[in-house]
């Protein structure tokens, strides 16, 4: 099954501004009309029901946005790059993957419809319109577009269902899902028949629930035998468990305390999820005598099992009815135990700029003065004008005077470059 991969993201660039004067037959002089550039488009991943793996993306790694246009003459602003959407099963966890290989949790799209920008597209670049001023009429300056987020991101699938069978390999989990559901697993004398999670629609009465068969679970799978993290990973999504285990068993209690301890060692959570205990296969005329003392032996334990057989359907219903009941009470109770709004608290204000050393040359790292740029792509006296302005009106030629800088030395900003 496809539920784990990873790929790479990057947000459309975008546009550059335009350096334009407008020039026409009885305006002469008409002044900078240079335009924006458009954004660049976001990638963007949407939860939908017509996606149930993420098998598509093991053949494609890499997926971005659009670029933005160029900024034109007469004002015109560049078109805006369009969104990559791509589409996930619902359920599915999206992390970004840091350099050094932590994972920071960015969206988990457990509804249908839910949507989550994973890498923003670059901003456009200003034209040479909002480098008009009164001393300065006639700018040959525009911004170059802002360059798109570039992550890596780790999508992980995890299985919604109402209620999840585990238990032991063969103990008839695949044949329980057939005989409550339209579902067609496969079914077989061996173990590990399913290898890949089972969904299916339980109906009781006028009311519908989402139940899913969960692979065989085996000890140390905590530590990923077996099918191990696989599958355990896809019960947490789940509300209620149905326990099964095989009345034929030399001991059936023990293998579902097996089966728990397993949970609770993966993850403490899961074991704390709310429980049905199916003994399965009471059909076959070997089981009809250990009845009472499989019974009794739960009791032990303060728990009233179900015995069904799901070859011939006896005892299906009524444990159906009783998954539907428990399901419909833990609902109501995570409704009312819902999260409270948070409340996010404005971080304190930052110096916009930052002033290192590189060597002999002072670098100041400034986001939208960094991408300033002319027709020529060379740092003229006009934008050493510019940036030296900015530089005073924002504290930066202070805070190089403070780092020791002296007229001569070396300045970049960006790819720009000049002499202080």
């Amino acid at each position: 099954m496809y539920d784990k991969v990873e790929v790479i993201v990057k947000g459309g660039n975008g546009g550059d501004g335009a350096i334009s004067f407008l020039r026409e037959k009885f305006i002469p002089k008409g002044g900078p009309d240079g335009g924006d550039g458009g954004d660049g488009g976001n990638v963007v991943f949407r939860a939908d029901n017509s996606v149930s793996s993420l098998r598509e993306y093991r053949g494609r790694r890499s997926y971005r946005g659009a670029d933005g246009g160029k900024g034109q003459d007469r004002k015109k602003h560049g078109r805006n790059g369009l969104d990559k959407v791509l589409m996930v099963p619902p359920g599915t966890i999206i992390s970004a993957v840091a350099d050094d290989g932590s994972e920071e949790l960015l969206a988990d799209l457990d509804q249908v419809g839910q949507k989550a920008i994973v890498a923003h597209g670059g901003a456009g670049g200003l034209g040479n319109i909002h480098y008009v001023s009164s001393v300065h009429q006639a700018p040959m300056i525009a911004q170059s577009g802002a360059a798109g987020e570039e992550k890596t991101i780790h999508l992980e699938m995890r299985l919604i269902a109402d209620v999840g069978i585990i238990g032991y390999p063969n103990v008839g989990k695949s044949s329980l899902l057939a005989a409550a559901s339209a579902a067609k697993p496969k079914i077989a004398s061996y173990p590990f028949t399913t290898l890949e999670p089972m969904l299916g629609v339980v109906e009781v009465g006028l009311k519908t629930f989402v139940m899913a068969d969960i692979p065989g679970l085996i000890e140390g799978a905590h530590l990923g035998r077996g099918l191990g993290h696989d599958f355990l990973r896809h019960i947490m999504r789940t509300r209620v468990l149905i326990h099964l285990v095989d009345a034929a068993a030399a001991n059936p209690v023990e293998d579902m305390k097996l089966v728990n301890n397993e949970l609770a060692l993966f993850d403490p959570a899961l074991a704390r999820k709310f429980q049905l205990v199916a003994v399965n296969k009471i059909d076959l005329p070997e089981v009809a005598e250990r009845i009472e003392t499989i019974r009794d032996d739960f009791h032990r334990l303060g728990i009233e099992p179900f015995f069904i057989s799901a070859a011939t359907k006896q005892g299906v219903p009524e444990l159906m009815a009783a998954a539907l009941a428990l399901v419909e009470k833990v609902t109501a109770e995570q409704k009312e135990a819902a999260p409270a709004l948070k409340v996010f608290h404005p971080e304190p204000r930052r110096k916009k700029f930052a002033v290192s050393r590189d060597g002999k040359n002072f670098v100041v790292s400034v986001p939208d003065l960094e991408r300033l740029t002319t027709k020529d792509g060379m740092v003229t006296q006009e934008l050493r004008w510019h940036l030296k302005r900015q530089f005073d009106r924002r504290g930066i030629s202070k805070e190089l005077e403070k780092a020791g800088i002296k007229p001569g030395d070396k300045v970049r900003c960006g790819s720009l470059e000049w002499d202080w």
